[in-house]
C-alpha cells in the first residue's frame, strides 16, 4: 500500500516541520556564519559579539491578509519581502547583521510546499546579506503569519537614532520612492505587471554601516511606512521640524506616466507609499553632498529638505496626512 501523500504542515507535524525547515537552511547555507557560536537545534542561539560593540535588536511580522495574500504573490517573494523589512531596521541603526530568529504561525492545512517556498526566499536574502536564521519557533493559528526578530552590532555609542536631528541638519534620501506603492497600486487594478513580479526591496545595510561611520551623521529611519510618516517619526523624536522640497524626492523612470495611467497623484504616492525600505536620514552643517555621500554609501543619494528649530513640517500641502497605519 502506498503512503499518504505529505501535503500540509499537519502531515509532518511540529517537529518533522522543523527538521524540514533546518535541512533546508543548511542545505541553503543560510544557518550559519562567522558570528554564530550556536545555531538552530538548542533552545537559544549564541552569536558573537565584538569587543566595543552594542546589540541592536528589531522585530518585525508579516501577516496574512494584512501583509500578504497567497492569491497575489509566490511564497518566495513573501519570504525574501519578509526578511528585508527586518533588515532593513539594522541598517538604519547602522548595525552589521548577527543573525536572524524566525516564528512561524500557520494553520494546520497550510501547503507544505509555501512552507518550503517562504524558506527558500528567507534563505536566498539570508545568504546574501550575511543574515543567518539562527532559531524560531513554529506554532499553529488561524492565519499564516511570519514575526522575524533581527539582532545586529553597533559600534558604541555610533548607533543611528531617530532623536539625533538638530536644526540645520540637511535631509537627505537613498534611493528612490514610491516604486513599492506602485506595484501595489498596479496590481490591486489589475493593470501593468502583476505584483509577484515584484523585486525584493534592498535592505541598505552597507550604507547604514557607512553612515554610522560618517563624522556629522544625525539621525536615521528606514522608509517602511511612507517618506512623511517615517521623517514624522524623526521630528517627534528629535523635538524639531523641518522643511521639505517634494519636487526633489527621488522617483524611479516614468514614475508620473505609470501613476497617470492609474490616475494616481505621484507626489502623493511618492511622500506616502511605503514599503521602498530606503533611508532617510540627516547631516550636520559641513557634511559631505549628495554626490559624495553617494560614493562613500554606495547608493544614490538625494537631498530633499532641513531640519529646523520651529515643530511640523512645512513645503507639503497635507502633511499631516499619514503613511501606512495598522490602525
Amino acid at each position: 500500500m502506498l503512503a499518504p501523500a505529505v501535503r500540509s504542515v499537519s502531515d509532518v507535524g511540529e517537529f518533522a516541520l522543523i527538521a524540514r525547515i533546518e535541512r533546508a537552511l543548511r542545505r541553503a547555507r543560510a544557518a550559519s556564519g562567522p558570528a554564530v557560536a550556536l545555531g538552530i537545534g538548542d533552545d537559544a542561539a549564541l552569536l558573537r559579539v565584538r569587543p566595543g560593540e552594542q546589540v541592536a535588536v528589531s522585530t518585525d511580522a508579516l501577516v496574512e491578509s494584512v501583509h500578504f495574500r497567497w492569491s497575489a504573490e509566490p511564497p518566495e517573494s513573501i519570504g525574501r519581502r519578509a526578511l528585508a523589512a527586518a533588515l532593513s531596521d539594522l541598517a538604519a541603526m547602522g548595525a552589521r547583521p548577527l543573525g536572524v530568529v524566525v516564528a512561524l504561525a500557520a494553520p494546520p492545512g497550510l501547503a507544505l510546499a509555501r512552507v518550503d517556498g517562504l524558506v527558500r526566499g528567507m534563505a536566498a536574502l539570508a545568504r546574501r546579506w550575511g543574515a543567518p536564521l539562527v532559531g524560531g519557533n513554529v506554532t499553529r493559528a488561524r492565519d499564516t503569519a511570519l514575526a522575524l526578530t533581527a539582532i545586529g552590532a553597533v559600534r558604541r555609542g555610533r548607533a543611528l537614532r531617530r532623536d539625533a536631528a538638530r536644526p540645520g541638519d540637511r535631509v537627505f534620501v537613498t534611493g528612490v520612492l514610491g516604486g513599492a506603492a506602485l506595484a501595489v497600486a498596479r496590481a490591486a487594478r489589475g493593470a501593468g505587471r502583476p505584483r509577484r513580479r515584484r523585486p525584493a526591496p534592498e535592505p541598505r545595510l552597507a550604507a547604514g554601516r557607512a553612515l554610522a561611520a560618517l563624522r556629522g551623521a544625525g539621525a536615521c529611519i528606514d522608509v517602511s511606512d511612507g517618506l512623511l510618516a517615517d521623517l514624522g517619526h524623526i521630528l517627534a523624536a528629535s523635538r524639531v521640524g523641518a522643511t521639505l522640497d517634494p519636487a526633489r524626492v527621488p522617483r524611479p523612470p516614468g514614475f508620473a506616466r505609470a501613476c497617470a495611467a492609474l490616475r494616481l497623484d505621484p507626489e502623493r504616492l511618492a511622500l506616502t507609499g511605503g514599503e521602498d525600505y530606503e533611508l532617510c536620514f540627516t547631516l550636520r552643517r559641513g557634511a559631505p553632498g549628495p554626490e559624495a555621500l553617494a560614493r562613500r554609501l554606495g547608493v544614490r543619494v538625494t537631498e530633499i529638505g532641513r531640519i529646523e528649530a520651529r515643530r511640523g513640517l512645512r513645503g507639503v500641502p497635507g502633511a499631516g496626512a499619514p503613511g501606512w497605519t495598522h490602525f
